[in-house]
């Protein structure tokens, strides 16, 4: 079994901030290995849950596949756009696979646009499961206060620079302003309440606006007193890949458009990245940084410039199918992100019996049989185990 250096060691940071997370984690996730590497294609139970509360979102970030300037959710039909999942729906969800204890993403859209998002936090906590919410920070000045007193265990904040940065990016004037507020009154009333959590983890998307100035994220979560930073190299599409990824969507009867809102030109030099990157790690703050997926030059050269990228050291193959699924807002389970292909409802039969539905394994053993989907390339999620 070949599990990357990289991931093992982004893994022992959990176990020193949050032992019991990672314990936990590290179980499950040596059972879903051995389910890939020995298996028919049906998978243990997982290890995480990603709930979409919506799909609306109250910016148009430049390098968004869901709402930027190439994001396919724009194009979708109005009722797919505003649809939010019924909180009562969420809670009926959360009972049925609380008894395996996945850690639970709450994502979006914003997630915070969703009107019970706070009930349902404290739900999720009730039933004492970890929970993760991933937000563009524009709302923690009116619900950071909810948050920390739901008893919300980690707060992901999207950031892409200092201020006039940031905000050109996300097109929005003041927004950085508004963030910033947000997250000094999170950290002033965790203080206050004597409580670490939530903890703050800033995220930064590498793209061609901000790569040649990432050191102001790191001033910028020194301000406002950060767990950790990371920074997530862009994920990205070329023409090609995508024509080779509809072959694909043939073949399992679904379609993967969602990914045509990462087709584009990275316009990243990735001399000028890993230089940028060198001066960053000489930095000493009290707080991790983390380079996600962390590659040397040679991988940061190959990973932007090269049409025919293939990971290397073990990475080339996806195991995400095994390890998470994603709850959408009507109830489909999916394998992906961006893939619509569904592994059934879990608002009409158990989450147990969509997971290991025969659509799951069909997929499961795809992906297995070709070790990853073209479109699975530069994914995010390609790196994380």
């Amino acid at each position: 079994m070949q599990i990357p250096w990289r991931n093992s060691r982004r893994f022992l940071g959990k176990i020193f901030n949050q032992p019991v997370y990672a314990g936990k984690v590290a179980a499950k996730r040596s059972k879903a290995y051995y389910a890939y590497y020995a298996g028919n294609g049906e998978a243990g139970l997982p290890e995480a849950v990603t709930l979409f509360l919506t799909h609306r979102c109250n910016l148009r970030c430049r390098m968004c596949g869901q709402w930027g300037d190439q994001g396919v959710t724009r194009n979708k039909p109005a009722g797919d756009r505003t649809a939010d999942m019924p909180v009562e729906d969420m809670k009926k969800i959360i009972d049925d696979i609380a008894s395996f204890r996945p850690n639970i993403t709450l994502f979006g859209g914003e997630p915070l646009l969703h009107r019970h998002a706070h009930e349902l936090i404290g739900y999720i906590k009730k039933k004492e499961l970890h929970c993760l919410m991933i937000t563009n920070g524009s709302m923690l000045s009116r619900y950071g206060h909810g948050l920390v007193e739901s008893g919300l265990d980690e707060l992901n904040v999207s950031v892409d620079g200092g201020m006039e940065l940031h905000d050109e990016i996300r097109g929005v004037p003041g927004l950085y302003s508004r963030i910033m507020d947000g997250l000094k009154e999170v950290t002033d009333l965790k203080e206050k309440m004597k409580t670490k959590t939530p903890l703050i983890n800033l995220q930064c998307t590498i793209n061609r606006h901000n790569y040649r100035h990432l050191e102001q994220m790191v001033t910028v979560a020194e301000e406002i007193r950060a767990n950790s930073l990371t920074f997530h190299n862009l994920i990205f599409l070329d023409r090609d890949t995508m024509e080779k990824q509809l072959e694909f969507d043939r073949m399992l009867d679904c379609s993967s458009l969602n990914w045509e809102g990462f087709v584009c030109e990275p316009q990243v030099d990735p001399e000028a990245l890993h230089a940028k990157i060198k001066d960053i790690s000489r930095s000493k703050p009290d707080f991790p940084i983390d380079m996600y997926p962390n590659f040397s030059k040679e991988q940061l050269n190959d990973y932007y410039l090269n049409p025919s990228y293939a990971p290397s050291n073990g990475q080339g193959r996806c195991v995400s199918p095994w390890m998470t699924g994603y709850i959408f807002p009507d109830g489909e389970l999916r394998p992906c992100l961006n893939f619509d292909y569904s592994f059934g409802n879990v608002r009409a039969e158990s989450f147990a019996e969509v997971w290991n539905s025969e659509k799951a394994v069909r997929f499961r053993s795809t992906v297995r049989e070709n070790r990853m989907l073209p479109a699975c390339v530069r994914c995010t999620e390609l790196y994380r185990y």
